[in-house]
């Protein structure tokens, strides 16, 4: 009997390295002699630079940086044993830290660039960043400041690099990037498709989240178009428009429209640099997760649903251990062979749930093996 373990954290509770040895225990239990892959991966999100230490190897590096907010923070990215670079923008410039202090005017990603600066300068050359949740609606202008690049306002004045300095930029400087960009490759995990601008923008879709008001979004709009019009002059072409400019409160558009990053889905490339798909040959089962799983799940690629597409393609079946089940969650199935087992065994709150969060997952599991053992015994 042969299991592959592919679980995405479970934000806030459970890490996703955490949550595979959980399974495997639950699986010797049951199965003594198993065989059992622990591949513990992210899309991007929160958990992707432990996924991506224990998939590779590597070393764990803690950097100080500047916070959404001005705060000295430490942010923590893997230095990969191939010479690469993990790292996650949340780490830097993440909701987490700005929790009940929400400002989109005043937040920066300036702690993203410092730390792409920081690898980059023990010697990675090509970097793996996930963006997801970022605190900022700066079009990655923070980012670029602490990078090299300049911003100056109609009087001549450098701009720090904030939502509130979009509006403001009247003139770009980009030949202060730093030459410990050049050669490098950045690998952009994002799942993300908006444009930077209009309806379906940075600022229209995912400010709220980071306390974009009604009365603020006009306001915000019109600087990250301002702040497009000129950064798209200062690198000669478009970065507004592509698919992924929007990411990440606009990070996307300085990454690939200036720095020239490459977007690419977050659970896919993380199941590539896994070597997920050599896994699966001779594999009974695979078993995924996350906190919910719904309808955006699926549509947007997040980690189940990337799993279960590549177990599809080799006839694998595959289980999704989740927290929670929402709306739509039954177009999972549309993607193979596949069965969802909530973790929850009792009516709860979301905190108490959290809380008891590893329990939860542990009996869980218990409770997935019991019945895969029963499936075997029948067919025997």
């Amino acid at each position: 009997m042969k299991f592959v373990f592919a679980p995405d954290s479970f934000k806030g509770s459970i890490s996703a390295v955490r949550a595979a040895q959980l399974l495997q225990e639950a699986a010797r239990a049951h199965f003594p002699e198993a065989a059992c892959v622990c591949l513990p991966v992210a899309d991007g999100g929160e958990g992707t630079v432990d996924a991506l230490l224990t998939i590779c190897g590597g070393e764990a590096r803690i950097s100080r940086v500047t916070g959404p907010l001005g705060d000295a923070t430490p942010a923590r990215w893997a230095l990969l044993q191939d010479g690469g670079a993990a790292l996650e923008m949340a780490q830097a410039s993440g909701l987490p830290l700005v929790a009940g202090r929400l400002n989109p005017l005043a937040a920066s990603s300036r702690g993203t660039g410092e730390m792409l600066l920081a690898a980059l300068r023990a010697g990675a050359r090509t970097l793996f960043l996930g963006i997801g949740g970022s605190a900022t609606n700066d079009g990655g202008m923070g980012m670029l400041c602490a990078l090299g690049a300049r911003f100056f306002d109609a009087q001549g004045r450098a701009l720090a690099g904030c939502g509130a300095d979009l509006a403001r930029v009247a003139r770009v400087e980009l030949n202060g990037l730093s030459p410990a960009l050049r050669g490098a490759e950045i690998h952009v995990l994002c799942d993300v498709s908006n444009p930077l601008l209009g309806d379906s923008g940075a600022t229209a879709v995912y400010g709220p989240q980071k306390g974009v008001t009604a009365q603020l979004l006009p306001e915000l709009e019109a600087g990250m178009a301002n702040y497009a019009r000129h950064l798209s002059a200062a690198v000669g072409r478009d970065v507004a428009s592509f698919p992924g400019a929007g990411a990440a409160g606009g990070l996307g558009a300085a990454l690939g429209g200036v720095l020239g990053a490459k977007m690419r889905p977050g659970i896919d490339t993380v199941l590539s640099l896994a070597r997920f798909d050599e896994h699966l040959e001779g594999c009974d089962l695979v078993v995924t997760g996350e906190g919910r799983l719904d309808r955006q799940s699926v549509a947007f690629g997040k980690a189940p649903a990337g799993v279960a597409q590549r177990c599809r393609a080799c006839g694998v079946p595959v289980v999704a251990m989740v927290g929670g089940v929402g709306a739509g969650a039954e177009a999972y199935h549309e993607l193979g062979q596949t069965a969802v087992f909530p973790i929850v065994d009792a009516p709860m709150t979301l905190d108490a749930a959290m809380r008891d969060a590893e329990r939860l997952f542990s009996t869980a599991a218990d409770r997935l093996f019991r019945v895969f053992k029963m499936g075997a015994s029948a067919r025997a």
